[in-house]
């Protein structure tokens, strides 16, 4: 696995985690979509798993709405149930292992938005990969509500288990706004 974001180059790409239901909160949904917008005045091209449902749907249409590039990846076998975004260029997959490893080439950044276990799992496999020092791409949990604050609690439990070293805590970003988001991702790719 190659690191395809060296320190000190710009943002360029950045992957999106988050859920696929459309029955969630409507501030999620309309948190989705704002973080799809502000990708595409970034100039910043969106990386995602291809659905057209949920939190995904809503941030790569309203991405693709504002102009923005969007790329989405989709394993064959969610077809029916994810339901593939045509307006936007996607690569079908045959397993989640490559739909992962091409998210992860393609993006030189992750922003984790509210999701279940599958965003979870995504989100823990590519800081566990940051972990074993396979990257430094930096990864941000955005919530305006705190959706993600047990996550950072159990995080900062395995720091004080000695599980986890306090430094890695650095590597993350809890963020609440937009804004605050891609300020501290600017900041953790350039040092």
């Amino acid at each position: 696995m190659a690191d395809s974001a060296p320190k000190g180059r710009p943002l360029r790409s950045v992957c999106v985690y988050c859920g696929s239901s459309e029955t969630t909160k409507p501030e999620y949904l309309d948190l989705a979509s704002r973080l799809g917008a502000a990708l595409a005045q970034r100039k910043l091209r969106m990386v995602y798993g291809g659905g057209s449902v949920g939190l995904m749907g809503r941030c790569a249409r309203a991405a693709h709405a504002a102009g923005g590039e969007v790329l989405g990846v989709m394993p064959r076998f969610l077809e029916r149930r994810e339901i593939v975004l045509e307006d936007v260029p996607h690569r079908m997959v045959d397993t989640m292992h490559e739909r992962k490893h091409i998210m992860f080439e393609e993006s030189d950044a992750f922003i984790v938005l509210p999701g279940g276990i599958g965003t979870l799992e995504e989100a823990v496999e590519t800081m566990s990969w940051r972990r074993l020092d396979l990257h430094r791409k930096p990864v941000a949990f955005l919530s305006e509500d705190g959706f993600w604050a047990p996550f950072f609690a159990l995080l900062q439990h395995t720091v004080e288990a000695n599980l986890t070293p306090a430094s890695f805590t650095d590597t993350v970003i809890d963020a609440a706004s937009i804004e605050d988001c891609f300020a501290a991702l600017e900041t953790l790719v350039s040092s």
